[in-house]
């Protein structure tokens, strides 16, 4: 009998710890619902739009034409006469993983009148404020050239297109702009500078809702939890944390056709190396200027999938792209220009991490274009490919490079690169790792709002109560029998 009972208790402890253990499991298992399947199938599109762009331009430069670039996405909608009548056709030409995003499609049309931003809890109709807080989907335009100085962050709705396209406009001042759990968000052709952090404040997200918002962290452009973002044909420069900073598993992101100048930390992918969701995502960036004054990250990823194609790096002070927490970077296509300082050529870096852990990592490098002894250390799969050095310069690769980023950043504005406007005293700026994005109270990384991403799960500690419990079990389990139970749950 004592061994029978003996048995029962440890089938009753059995059942109980199978119990826990799926639990616990099924807390790690964080994947979102978004994320592309097949990434390098993302990839091979993208490398099909632009080779059909460029054989089209090649073909058509016989017969004198002088409007197409071969960058497909500029092919797709600035050679024709009348799109400023047709604007929502700008939605169809995305590439890569952000290529669904819809903005405001099929949405009426939004005309910003109102350069002011008095209100942050009660704007007034005409704003960009007023428009972008909006439920339904908006293509937001602008009535003439502006300067948008916010008194707190821009709290932009889903389904939401600000479109700069015929005028010149730039936003500065307070916060700047947030994504905080939206999706399907395209802003393109916008200046965005001189960010700073604010909040501490009630702000209003949706015409039903004002909500209490903690203090900013000065990004440009914040992405947090979000999904089918589209950033085109943008300049940002000095702001006070990053310009462009994707966060809280947020994925399907494309930042294409923009212009980077004075800032330290350019962009951060993933908002800390132990946040599990952040391995879903997935970010495309292609076309992109990175310029004078730009120290590093472009960008600084962790544990998503990362496609940097056909950019132009033509300065970083550290490096240009790094890593942390085994994230995959396929780099095609770039022109890297080392800066002068023999310590700084490596484009690449593996953050606080030793050879040990990153020489798994996938980060590879096809087809780029090394300049002034720049170099990039491939690992992984990447070490199958051809390891680049200066002596790879092409100087037709180098051409293609030009030639595809030649509109890089806003159309007919100072892109804030030549010196001669500057926006501020010219101070390099940003200085933050993780990212807050206007969440208040505290340093803790909890889940804003309680929301979650479908069918995904968002990390959520035990109770606990529930901790004390496995504490016991385990206990319990580990001091019978020499712990065969707990190896056998462990099997």
């Amino acid at each position: 009998m004592p061994h029978s009972h003996t048995s029962n208790t440890h089938i009753l402890l059995f059942c109980l710890l199978t119990s826990l253990f799926s639990a616990i499991r099924a807390t790690f298992n964080l994947t979102l619902p978004h994320q592309h399947p097949n990434p390098e199938a993302v990839v091979q599109e993208v490398q099909r739009r632009l080779n059909v762009s460029i054989y089209r331009r090649q073909t058509l430069d016989n017969t004198g034409s002088s409007c197409l670039t071969g960058n497909p996405i500029d092919d797709c909608w600035r050679c024709d006469p009348n799109w400023a009548n047709n604007r929502q056709r700008l939605a169809d030409c995305a590439i890569g993983f952000g290529k669904s995003a819809a903005g405001g499609k099929g949405g009426q049309i939004y005309v910003v009148t109102d350069s002011s931003d008095h209100d942050v809890v009660n704007p007034v109709p005409g704003t960009l404020r007023y428009g972008v807080l909006q439920p339904e989907p908006l293509w937001i335009i602008f009535s003439s050239n502006m300067v948008i100085k916010l008194k707190h962050e821009l709290i932009v709705n889903s389904y939401k297109t600000i479109d700069g396209r015929g005028a010149n406009v730039a936003i500065t001042g307070n916060g700047c702009i947030t994504l905080q759990y939206v999706s399907n968000v395209i802003i393109h052709n916008i200046r965005v500078y001189d960010c700073q952090p604010s909040g501490n404040t009630n702000i209003r997200s949706s015409p039903t809702h004002v909500g209490y918002r903690g203090r900013s962290d000065g990004d440009g452009i914040s992405i947090a939890g979000s999904r089918n973002i589209w950033i085109d044909h943008c300049s940002l420069s000095h702001c006070t944390d990053g310009l462009i900073d994707a966060v809280l598993g947020s994925t399907a992101i494309t930042i294409s056709n923009s212009y980077f100048t004075r800032h330290n930390e350019v962009m951060l992918m993933g908002h800390d190396d132990g946040y599990m969701p952040d391995k879903g995502m997935q970010v495309t960036i292609a076309f992109n200027h990175f310029g004078r004054g730009l120290i590093q990250r472009m960008p600084r990823c962790r544990l998503g999938y990362f496609h940097v194609v056909n950019n132009d790096f033509t300065e970083w002070k550290m490096y240009a792209i790094g890593g942390s927490a085994d994230p995959t970077i396929n780099s095609q296509g770039n022109r890297y220009i080392a800066p002068p300082n023999s310590d700084s050529k490596e484009v690449t870096k593996r953050v606080d991490t030793d050879e040990g852990h990153w020489a798994g990592w996938n980060w590879r490098t096809d087809g780029d274009i090394m300049v002034n002894g720049a170099f990039f250390v491939p690992s992984g799969d990447g070490l199958s490919d051809i390891y680049a050095k200066a002596s790879s310069y092409e100087p037709k690769s180098a051409n293609l490079v030009t030639q595809l980023t030649m509109y890089a950043g806003v159309f007919g504005g100072p892109r804030d690169d030549d010196g001669s406007e500057s926006f501020t005293d010219g101070t390099i700026t940003g200085d933050s790792a993780s990212g807050n994005t206007g969440r208040g109270g505290g340093g803790s990384d909890g889940d804003y709002f309680g929301m979650m991403f479908g069918g995904g799960a968002v990390a959520i500690p035990l109770p606990p109560i529930t901790m004390f419990f496995i504490s016991l079990l385990i206990y319990i389990t580990t001091s019978t029998n020499n712990g065969a139970l707990f190896s056998l749950l462990l099997l």
